[in-house]
């Protein structure tokens, strides 16, 4: 790997050793970058790289292969084996549990490579995870008892706070001794401790707004935000690949939705457009309300939202704006403030901001932030309000020791390297994989980086190779993407080094060119001749992928 591991048991490294596993040092002054959108610039279209077709059909036989061999066993299985069937046929009178065919997804597929989807793990997500080993029997698994720890590529870890030992640590112990683990100690007006307020002002000082409300759940957080805002007399304009927490969220609220082709402004502007002239259904009177709703970063393709084009409509069109920053707060903008701070937007501009603590924060749960008039009244109609159970003391403690350590209130400086490295990781790893061949979804700032796999049976293939390289990522196919669009899905932290980044590229380019996953044709880039396919060495990449990274726009 990078760099050796002891072979001592976990429990019995000196602690420096254990330190570098959950936050690697910094090798070189090189290895950092600031993340930021140049002012005045627009956002330049993503150009997604299209394999060659023969790619597309194979992908397309292989799930036609996949659902003929399985209905064909369907069949014979309920006859020959119907103890195997039982929660999908009539018994007694009473329907099945489940229909065979929206269950055939997850018995014919996901089931067969379910060692590749879940992976128990224990132990701090930190620049190593560390695997529980198993080993399948029949439809079930049986512990060895010892685990294996894995380069870390899988977790939502951006900044590096989920550690087991630090300053965020130190201070949610310090909180832990003071307040006890359940929401206890004084207690003001609204319900909640002081330690809760210190937060909620702490995140929007951080995100820019007046006031704000911190959510023990992050699904949560977006699931019962809209039925407080917005009813059947408002319309809700989402973006078609919103998170299911927000469409989940709209849905409840009762409020109309339309939506419109992912991250395409001139198609908001047409339905805004249209809406406002049709108003209600039915009565046709004016709308209550328009809220547009979308991400900052988007979890599953890896770029980002048209931010200035999307305030240049809300204005235009006198709109609410709503955006979800669950994978861009902290993660992105010179001072780790999310889209609003990549791209130098004021954000007074955007109404409700929400954000996860789960991911850049090392924390749980989530937050909604806006001007004070609007938290006041969500504190009245908000659902984690008045049925939600408060976020414990320690989460709040990490919370906020990791938002003092970004802005510089704690330990200063540490927070900006943490910024500059996941900056640099993320554009470093992602021009490297294009330029080994790769093709490569996303933003070239975005520490989610999509790997385009296609084939159903490549996104086992790619996993265990890796795992055994000891790897770790996440593979994602359907239904959480389009069917013929199966990817690994690539998580950069600021707690890998360069150097890890470097052996990652080493193992992809082989496991890449073993699976024959070099699809790229050049036009998105990694080749110095656009529309030529990169054909660069291990070594090619490395030793060029430093400056490279740097430059305004990655070619």
């Amino acid at each position: 790997m990078s760099e050796n591991i002891p072979d001592a048991p976990i429990d019995n490294r000196p602690d420096d050793v254990k330190a570098d596993l959950e936050y690697g040092r910094l090798t070189s002054k090189d290895h950092l970058f600031v993340s930021k959108h140049p002012i005045g610039e627009p956002l330049p279209t993503p150009i997604d790289d299209e394999p060659p077709l023969v790619i597309h059909l194979a992908t397309f036989v292989s799930y036609l292969i996949l659902i003929l061999i399985g209905h064909i066993r369907d069949f014979f299985g309920k006859v020959f084996k119907p103890e195997d069937y039982a929660d999908l046929v009539e018994k007694d009178g009473y329907a099945p549990w489940y229909d065979g065919f929206e269950n055939f997804y997850v018995r014919r597929l996901k089931l067969r490579i379910d060692d590749c989807f879940a992976r128990p793990v224990h132990g701090a997500p930190g620049r190593y995870i560390k695997c529980f080993e198993r080993e399948r029997k029949g439809k079930s698994y049986s512990y060895t008892g010892e685990s294996r720890e894995c380069l870390n590529l899988s977790s939502y870890n951006y900044l590096g706070f989920a550690q087991s030992k630090g300053v965020c640590t130190d201070y949610a112990t310090n909180i832990l001794e003071k307040y006890g683990s359940s929401s206890c100690g004084p207690r003001n007006a609204i319900g909640t401790t002081d330690l809760h307020r210190e937060c909620e002002l702490v995140i929007a000082e951080f995100v820019g707004k007046e006031d704000a409300i911190v959510v023990s759940q992050g699904y949560g957080t977006n699931a019962s935000l809209f039925a407080s805002l917005v009813d059947s007399s408002c319309l809700v304009i989402s973006d078609s690949l919103n998170h299911a927490s927000i469409r989940f969220g709209i849905r409840i609220s009762g409020a109309v939705v339309k939506v419109f082709e992912h991250n395409d402004m001139a198609d908001l502007e047409k339905l805004i457009r249209t809406q406002i002239a049709q108003g209600q259904p039915r009565t046709h009177r004016p709308w209550k309300k328009i809220i547009i709703a979308v991400e900052g970063l988007y979890s599953m393709e890896g770029n980002m939202v048209n931010l200035p084009r999307v305030i240049e409509l809300k204005n235009k069109y006198k709109c609410y704006l709503f955006v979800d920053e669950a994978h861009s707060i902290g993660a992105l903008g010179p001072h780790g403030r999310g889209v609003c701070d990549y791209f130098s937007v004021s954000p007074s501009q955007v109404d409700i901001l929400m954000g996860t603590l789960t991911k850049s924060f090392g924390a749980t749960g989530g937050y909604i932030a806006a001007d004070k008039w609007i938290i006041d009244k969500m504190r009245l109609t908000y659902f984690n309000s008045t049925f939600g159970e408060g976020v414990p003391p320690p989460v709040l403690g990490q919370i906020i020791s990791s938002l003092q350590v970004i802005n510089g209130t704690l330990h200063p400086g540490e927070g900006e390297e943490r910024l500059k490295r996941i900056a640099f990781n993320s554009r470093y790893l992602r021009l490297g994989l294009k330029k080994l061949g790769f093709i490569v979804y996303g933003a070239d700032d975005s520490p989610v980086i999509p790997l385009l796999l296609y084939l159903p049976a490549k996104m086992p293939a790619l996993s265990r190779l890796l795992y055994n390289e000891k790897i770790a990522v996440v593979v994602v196919g359907y239904p959480a993407t389009p069917i013929a669009t199966a990817r690994a899905r690539l998580c950069v932290s600021s707690a890998l080094t360069k150097e890890d980044l470097d052996y990652v590229l080493e193992k992809f380019s082989e496991v890449g060119d073993l699976l024959h996953l070099k699809y790229s044709s050049g036009i998105a880039g990694g080749s110095r001749e656009p529309g030529v396919a990169p054909r660069m060495s291990v070594k090619e990449v490395i030793d060029t992928n430093v400056e490279d990274s740097k430059l305004p726009r990655l070619f």
